[in-house]
């Protein structure tokens, strides 16, 4: 599971939720819908992480501290 802040937000200009994970750089996506656009960024960020190991470039760790049982 995915730990990072996502911010969600309607933009006029784009005509769309655009959906952004401030701590993956350029993690990016949007869609017509707030869920949309948060399915499709989830999909970003595993890509955005699957590209950074097999570039051996470094991961950040989520900031924010959430506790999930599991």
């Amino acid at each position: 599971m995915l730990r990072y802040k996502i911010h969600i937000y309607w933009s006029q200009e784009d005509q769309a939720f655009i959906a952004e994970v401030p701590e993956l750089p350029g993690c990016t996506a949007d869609g017509e819908t707030y869920q949309q656009a948060l399915q499709n960024v989830e999909i970003i960020m595993q890509e955005w992480i699957e590209t950074a190991t097999e570039k051996n470039r470094p991961i950040p760790q989520p900031k924010n501290r959430l506790v999930c049982a599991e």
